[in-house]
């Protein structure tokens, strides 16, 4: 629905999709494709009249809509400053004496245009949508050509959100003529109720007076209505309402959209505009005793599962090369299990909104920020852009906030303004009039908006000053300090509260959530990639321990060009969280259940064998699909037994599921296993019909006291002999580059080369007969960093990182790409006296939460050393011819030898599997 019809002509063009589809006429042409350009560096050409020169005064071509500074616009040169757009074309609308406008998404930053030689208007403004009546300056019978003027220079009054990943320079969004009849509707609002009454505003422009109608024609005839109007020249106001019988909610598990069209019919021709409303309603209610409030939709809580959304793609930069990304984009997210997203200090195109109304995602819109000061020019501009911002994307149902400013940017005054270092983290540049004028344009969008929450500052300096949403942001790494982190946050939020709120405003019972978190800034030294999976899983137990806690915003959706905690990389590959293996079935949907099993315990604990151990459990509920029925909760304790997945412990339980918010359980008392293993406690949450709701887990380190080192006797293999070799006692190496990591559990070499080891086996006493021999070690490929080879660059993440600064991230010490689509293979050949025994394929460099030990073992939690990396169970046998060798020398010299893809060897605190290299003796 609402596309136009591609044929042969238009699927070269980029874009050729309606760019409005909420608001589409029948008769229009696309703009989008080739036009002529020249850039403009000392501001002549209006003083020569380029607005009336041929063809040949331009020097090259661009393709709009994209940015001159990516790729796709063919210049790819990020240069500030003036650009010439210029476009020969016939088009003739269908009917004889409609009215012509000229329609732009989005043009940063000022704009003037000409059509045929006559100025049509200009704009400021870098990403509201405009238009320009040109009817009157257009041959509808010849040729006509359209010249555009763009001006670019990074002022600081500038509403520029956060462009540093790529700028957006000039065109940028989608370029179309539209035809209208003379009286035709400019725009329309439609407020919705969750009892189906739809109340509408419609701003109508007529040429004359006269009688006309204005008729509304939804779900294919369902829903039908029919208001009488009175005409006078010019712009007319009109309110009308209609009721929907038996009304389909708008939500994000059943995005119903009423589609249909407006029709204007009178005198003057008749306006018809494809177009869909959706009905919901946003809110903020106490639910039973609490004196603090949760979002809700239709009625009812909602737990808001969000990431932060860059909107950046590497060729288009922050326009999509098709719109078939842009669905792929909302798609990307749902399948996480998220139900919303934050776009981040910007409004995204309106095809991506739809995409989000269409297919089911709540979406908070912030506003853009400027980077200056709050002087005079910056807030008029500001003030400008966002009645444009919010005017067109008011019908959107998927959207549920709006955001008026970002962590206080643009709102410092003072020599600090405009830095991200010294006194500007604080507040004192926070001025009482820029804070005033902060809670004007919240009670203006406020009134301008009441079915959305209005945020007035998402905060990271605790400088709220009025606002429906009560957020804040951290980034913090370990996971003490952000249990601690966020209990003191929801410690201090209640009504009359002073926390997180500045100039003497105090907290209302506006609903708690986190509007940004991550590890990416938490970790020292800069943003560099690390595993998030596993401190991904114990923050959100932490967020659903907290009943007064309704949602967050993770950062981020993908990868860009210096942060790289995305859920997927920039290009949109996966990231591999190794859920699956810890619980069978198990996603990262799991951990954004409406209903929770919330593991009250760390994620990993170091534990004796064999001991009981008590794991507190909440139930945190945030949808009624359950309420009044009887749950199971099943569970398991399970360790990898050399390659055997065995259980130690398990069972289940009925739990009356019932209520909204977080409420304890009885805790599980499990056994640990009799011997050294990491044992993982897997739980899942199963309704009536057996089928799983939620899985979670945690893990422990069990130590059942044998030598870490040495000959012991392994009691899990029926009491052979084992020799155990610390991966880091090698006798020596022939690596061009090697190092340790995890505080010497683990040793790394890079390309090809060999760790030598030499091993001395039982001697007689101690075992008469060696019948056969085992070597059994963890190890993977090793993927060499730049830092790996020419040291750590500490990198100061500073403006310039919030502006996008590229970041150099294998020189970040805390680097260790987490496990993805790509692969880094090498191969490990097991030599025993100078003779191959066998050979191992070693598929990835991997790390993820299947890493426990090294993680567990990290020393200090926001300066990380490989966190997270773990390797692949080696088993080589020794040929008897071999082993018979061994039974009378009792010593051999063990190699280790890797491919050019290098090799990581992990010990008994480094990896997944509890052991160092051992020789296990039969």
């Amino acid at each position: 629905m609402l596309n136009q019809a591609l044929t042969a002509e238009t699927v070269t063009v980029p874009r050729p999709e309606f760019p409005r589809p909420d608001w589409q006429r029948a008769d229009w042409f696309n703009l989008n494709g080739t036009w002529s350009f020249r850039f403009d560096p000392n501001d002549e050409g209006i003083g020569l009249s380029w607005q009336s020169h041929e063809e040949a005064a331009y020097s090259g071509n661009i393709q709009v809509p994209f940015s001159w500074s990516s790729p796709l616009s063919g210049i790819g040169k990020n240069e500030a400053g003036i650009g010439w757009y210029r476009r020969a074309l016939t088009w003739r609308p269908s009917y004889a004496g409609a009215r012509i406008f000229l329609r732009f998404g989005a043009v940063d930053y000022n704009c003037d245009v000409w059509v045929n030689g006559v100025h049509a208007g200009s704009h400021q403004g870098g990403y509201g949508s405009f238009e320009f009546e040109v009817t009157d300056s257009w041959n509808p019978e010849g040729e006509n050509v359209i010249v555009v003027r763009t001006e670019d220079n990074d002022h600081d009054y500038q509403a520029r959100g956060k462009q540093g990943y790529g700028e957006i320079r000039g065109i940028w969004q989608p370029v179309w003529l539209e035809a209208r009849p003379v009286n035709y509707v400019q725009d329309t609002k439609f407020r919705t109720y969750i009892d189906g009454r739809v109340e509408v505003t419609a701003r109508i422009v007529a040429g004359g007076e006269g009688s006309a109608e204005l008729s509304f024609r939804f779900a294919e005839g369902g829903v039908m209505h029919t208001e009488p109007l009175k005409l006078t020249a010019g712009e007319n106001t009109v309110h009308t309402a209609f009721t929907v019988a038996n009304p389909r909610l708008w939500s994000p598990e059943t995005p119903y959209l009423y589609e249909g069209e407006l029709r204007l019919t009178g005198a003057f021709g008749t306006d018809i505009i494809r177009t869909y409303f959706g009905i919901r309603e946003i809110g903020a209610a106490c639910f039973g005793e609490r004196n603090y409030r949760w979002v809700t939709l239709n009625g009812k809580p909602v737990y808001l599962n969000g990431t932060l959304d860059q909107s950046f793609h590497r060729t288009g930069f922050f326009t999509y090369p098709t719109d078939e990304e842009m669905r792929d984009e909302i798609y990307l997210m749902k399948r996480l299990g998220l139900n919303f997203v934050r776009i981040h200090i910007k409004p995204d195109e309106p095809r991506k909104l739809y995409w989000a109304d269409k297919l089911g995602l709540l979406v908070m819109e912030d506003m853009p920020s400027f980077w200056g000061a709050p002087d005079e020019r910056a807030r008029s501009s500001y003030e400008s852009e966002i009645r444009e911002v919010i005017a067109r994307d008011y019908n959107h149902p998927s959207i549920f906030s709006w955001v008026m400013f970002n962590e206080t940017w643009g709102l410092k005054s003072g020599k600090a303004a405009g830095s991200l270092t010294g006194d500007a983290f604080g507040n004192m540049n926070y001025l009482p009039d820029t804070q005033e004028w902060v809670r004007q344009m919240y009670r203006w969008a406020k009134e301008t908006d009441p079915t959305r929450l209005i945020e007035d500052n998402s905060a990271c300096n605790w400088d709220h000053v009025e606002t429906d949403l009560n957020t804040w942001h951290f980034y913090i790494n370990g996971y003490e300090q952000i249990r601690e982190h966020v209990s003191e946050v929801v410690a201090k939020t209640y009504p009359g509260s002073e926390f997180n709120y500045i100039g003497g405003n105090v907290q209302a019972d506006a609903p708690l959530m986190n509007s940004e978190c991550g590890n990416v800034w938490g970790i020292e030294h800069g943003a560099g990639d690390s595993d998030l999976a596993w401190h991904y899983r114990y923050m959100l137990n932490e967020f659903r321990r907290h009943d007064k806690m309704c949602g967050f915003v993770f950062t981020e959706f993908r990868d860009v060009i210096n942060e790289f905690n995305g859920y997927y990389r920039l290009d949109g590959t996966d990231k591999d969280f190794g859920y699956g293996d810890m619980v069978p079935g198990m996603t990262i949907a799991d951990l954004h259940s409406p209903d929770f099993i919330v593991i009250d315990a760390p994620p990993a604990q170091t534990v004796c064998s064999g001991e009981k151990v008590a794991v507190p459990l909440l139930r945190s509920s945030y949808s009624d699909r359950y309420h009044g029925r009887t749950m199971k909760l099943d569970w398991e304790l399970w360790y990898d037994k050399l390659g055997v997945r065995t259980v130690a412990d398990s069972g289940a339980a009925a739990i009356a599921w019932d209520g909204y918010g977080v409420a304890p359980l009885t805790p599980l008392s499990v056994t640990m296993p009799k011997q050294d293993a990491v044992a993982v406690l897997a739980v899942r949450l199963l309704d009536e019909a057996g089928d799983v709701v939620t899985r979670n887990f945690i893990a422990f380190d069990v130590r059942g006291g044998a030598a870490d080192s040495g000959v012991h006797s392994d009691v899990s293999t029926g009491g052979a002999r084992t020799v155990s070799i610390p991966v880091a006692g090698f006798a020596q190496h022939s690596f061009a580059y090697q190092w340790e990591a995890i505080q010497g559990a683990k040793v790394n070499g890079a390309g090809s080369g060999a760790f030598a080891y030499q091993v001395q086996l039982p001697d007689r006493a101690e075992q008469e007969l060696i019948g056969e021999i085992e070597i059994v070690f963890e190890a993977s490929a090793k993927r060499v960093l730049a830092r790996n080879i020419e040291g750590v660059k500490a990198r100061e993440t500073g403006i310039h990182f919030m502006h996008g600064a590229a970041a150099d991230v294998e020189y970040n010490p805390n680097t260790y790409y987490m496990t993805d689509e790509e692969r880094h293979e090498s191969q490990v050949t097991v030599i025993v006296d100078g003779e191959m025994v066998g050979t191992v394929r070693l598929p990835d460099d991997p790390a993820d939460s299947r890493g426990v030990l090294s993680w567990h073992y990290q020393p200090v939690a926001n300066r990380l050393d490989e966190a997270g990396s773990y390797g692949y169970l080696c088993k080589v046998r020794l040929p008897g011819r071999i082993a018979a060798k061994l039974d009378r020398s009792r010593s051999f010299r063990l190699e280790l030898q890797a491919s050019e893809g290098g090799l990581a060897l992990y010990g008994r605190n480094a990896g997944r599997y509890p052991l160092d290299i051992l020789v296990r003796c039969r």
